[in-house]
């Protein structure tokens, strides 16, 4: 598993940083509010009114939408604490209902920090064989200007939005079962999620790392996780961070998490070994759980395949 270092402040101390830790966090204190000039545009209740009408076209899930999804534009929505910490964005559960009914879902907001407070950069070798219309914005990337390290982290969130769009559209397209959660929308840096876990005591579903299946629930969802991988190569994609941390499993059922940096495999000049990486890593995971019979190599020329390299 890959380490990173990250300065620690005082006498060039190094500490180490593993690429999958985690911190689940729940109902923490909240900052006392500073005095708003647009206090009076609140809502009597919540944290906010719905951002819903706020993301434009081509920043919303894929039509239809869920029934379970709340997009009237009297929804509020309220702040219940924090899922998960990581190094470049932290995930909070959030509420969103329309006050005096019972319209309500759980979502959950991943909000990307900006460039001067993420953790570390990961950027260089993802970024290559993605462009955006912007030839200025292009150039700045490439120079890693200050201009360009903010354009790249307003990438991230779009990036992962645009990838949960294809694979939701991808998968219902196919008749599957998802193997993402439903994305809500982007709006700016924040990307809004279907909540995975159990909306009755709001306790997110648990990371495939953290589970010891039995041999016959380990054989269904390495089945899953190929068919998962299968779906992305088809799309001419890689996870690029593929982990037993990036699946979650909810129901016997997993999913894909965590894709701001998905790799076109063809356009990226090492797309096939990102593909390699994330086939290695699972499968090692799964080998290391007793399933019998995984062939790295023969699953990752299959992959390629689909993926038309």
């Amino acid at each position: 598993m890959r380490e990173y270092d990250s300065e620690r402040a005082g006498r060039g101390r190094r500490r180490r940083y593993n690429n999958d830790d985690f911190e689940y966090l729940k109902n923490l204190p909240r900052p006392e509010a500073e005095p708003d000039d647009d206090a009076d545009e609140r809502p009597e209740v919540g944290d906010r009114w719905s951002t819903w009408d706020m993301s434009a076209a081509g920043e919303r899930g894929p039509e239809p939408y869920p029934d379970w999804l709340v997009t009237e534009l009297a929804a509020v929505d309220t702040e219940l604490g924090v899922v998960k910490t990581g190094k470049e964005a932290d995930v909070f559960l959030v509420s969103r209902g329309v006050p005096g009914t019972d319209r309500e879902c759980l979502l959950a907001a991943k909000r990307y920090r900006s460039a001067e407070h993420r953790m570390f950069h990961r950027d260089a070798g993802y970024l290559e064989g993605r462009r955006v219309r912007e030839t200025r914005v292009n150039r700045a990337t490439a120079k890693r200007t200050a201009f360009g390290r903010e354009a790249i982290a307003g990438q991230w969130a779009s990036a992962e939005f645009v990838a949960l769009c294809r694979l939701w559209e991808a998968g219902h397209q196919l008749g599957m079962a998802p193997v993402v959660p439903y994305p809500v929308q982007v709006l700016g840096t924040e990307l809004l999620l279907q909540f995975i876990g159990d909306a009755g005591t709001r306790q997110a579903a648990p990371r495939l790392a953290q589970l010891r299946p039995e041999p016959e629930q380990l054989d269904d969802l390495w089945r899953q996780c190929v068919a998962a991988m299968e779906l992305l190569a088809r799309l001419g994609l890689a996870h690029g961070d593929l982990s037993a941390f990036n699946l979650l499993v909810h129901n016997g059922r997993l999913l894909l998490i965590d894709l701001p940096q998905v790799v076109d495999v063809v356009a990226n000049p090492r797309g096939p070994e990102y593909l390699a990486r994330d086939v290695r890593n699972v499968a090692a995971w799964f080998g290391a759980r007793g399933l019998p019979g995984v062939d790295e190599q023969a699953l990752t020329a299959e992959l390629l395949g689909e993926a038309g390299m």
